[in-house]
């Protein structure tokens, strides 16, 4: 098995730069943070996913059985604090039995009762968020940059790294991140999966892998981000597919079949709390305007306002740009933002700003290959500059 060649070159460096940017204000911010009772939460339920401590008779963990809140977050922020208890408890083998933290070293095979030793909390809970975010913004470059160049990867993922709704999500325990990290790589995962269907079927099986991970661990985050998700991998896999599209369903119910036992996983595989999944209403939704008319009115995100309605305004005027890599994230941009959960506390609008990001990146990069080049140019300068100084304004109010 060959593996392909990995080149860092100018691209990568400048755009590991950005990502570099976006980890050095959550940094900051997290180092300023206090812990909240939301992080207690996170950190108790997520550890309880991990270990065990016998939680309340009837109830998956002692947060309840998490109706519609996805159990991605908590595992995710339990994880790191699991792990370290784990290594203290076995380097407490090796210590004197004077100097150990329990008598014995042993606490009944249990690491629950073996908290109060826990160290840098505040970091293990916020950073794996953070890198998900990384990820995530990674991930963006890399789409926005196969399809429209550097130059529109550039723009994508600065207005990304110096988004205040981006880092505000990433430097907290949240499903919210790790929703719009999901529906993201599922929408890819599933044109990508259209595309290699064209190709041999050796090509198929990394791509069908990808598109059922990316699918059971968005459900994990948020089952209606799994749901919209799936809808917009059917539709777009039946387009792309063209002479294959009859193994577009057969695929896609592999893929929900392995997704689903994906997030069983997350419930420990255990069917009682599983089936609140289907019956705690984190599926529903409704429709309003409030949501993406704050996103746009809010002084912070100006740059942003002024950078979407410029592409917006070219897509419509200038036929070039109307093709399919810049419909496909407006679309989806047009359809998240107005979206509002009725059951449960979340904010969709988020996972609509990585789509649209890639949307202003391709219109944008589409206009820099025109006579106007040397103008969008010194406008997507002027607003990335002026962007990344309105985010630094935020970071001490996030950090409160």
């Amino acid at each position: 098995m060959t593996f392909p060649k990995i080149e860092i070159g100018r691209p990568q460096r400048w755009a590991g730069m950005l990502l570099l940017c976006l980890l050095a204000q959550s940094l900051w911010v997290i180092n300023r943070q206090q812990l909240s009772p939301q992080d207690y939460r996170f950190a108790r339920c997520g550890r309880e996913m991990w270990e065990r401590p016998s939680p309340l008779a009837g109830y998956f963990t002692t947060c309840g059985n998490l109706n519609g809140d996805g159990t991605f977050a908590y595992r995710l922020a339990g994880f790191p604090l699991t792990v370290q208890r784990l290594t203290l408890l076995a380097a407490d083998h090796l210590r004197k039995p004077q100097d150990r933290l329990y008598s014995g070293g042993i606490l009944n095979g249990s690491t629950w009762e073996a908290r109060h030793e826990l160290s840098s909390v505040k970091y293990l809970l916020h950073l794996p968020f953070v890198l998900f975010a990384l990820w995530l913004g990674a991930g963006l470059w890399w789409v926005a940059r196969r399809m429209f160049g550097n130059e529109g990867a550039f723009l994508a993922l600065g207005l990304y790294c110096f988004s205040p709704d981006v880092l505000r999500f990433a430097v907290a325990p949240n499903n919210e991140v790790l929703a719009m990290w999901g529906l993201y790589g599922l929408v890819y995962a599933a044109i990508g999966m259209a595309h290699a269907m064209q190709g041999p079927r050796r090509r198929w099986r990394p791509r069908f892998l990808l598109l059922t991970a990316a699918l059971g661990l968005t459900a994990a985050a948020h089952l209606l981000a799994a749901m919209i998700g799936f809808t917009l991998a059917l539709v777009l896999m039946l387009y792309v597919a063209e002479r294959r599209r009859s193994y577009v369903m057969q695929i896609l119910i592999f893929a929900a079949i392995g997704g689903l036992v994906i997030l069983f996983g997350f419930y420990s595989f255990r069917p009682a709390p599983f089936s609140y999944v289907f019956t705690g209403g984190g599926g529903r939704f409704w429709f309003t305007l409030e949501n993406a008319r704050a996103l746009f009115a809010s002084l912070t995100n100006g740059p942003i306002t002024v950078a979407a309605a410029v592409a917006v305004i070219v897509y419509l005027g200038v036929r070039r740009s109307r093709y399919f890599g810049n419909t496909v994230p407006l679309v989806t941009s047009l359809l998240l933002l107005p979206l509002m959960t009725t059951q449960t506390i979340t904010q969709p609008w988020l996972w609509a700003l990585p789509f649209l990001f890639t949307f202003i990146g391709g219109v944008f990069a589409d206009v820099f290959e025109t006579r106007h080049r040397k103008l969008f140019l010194g406008l997507s300068g002027m607003i990335l500059l002026t962007q990344a100084l309105l985010c630094l304004t935020t970071l001490p109010a996030l950090s409160r």
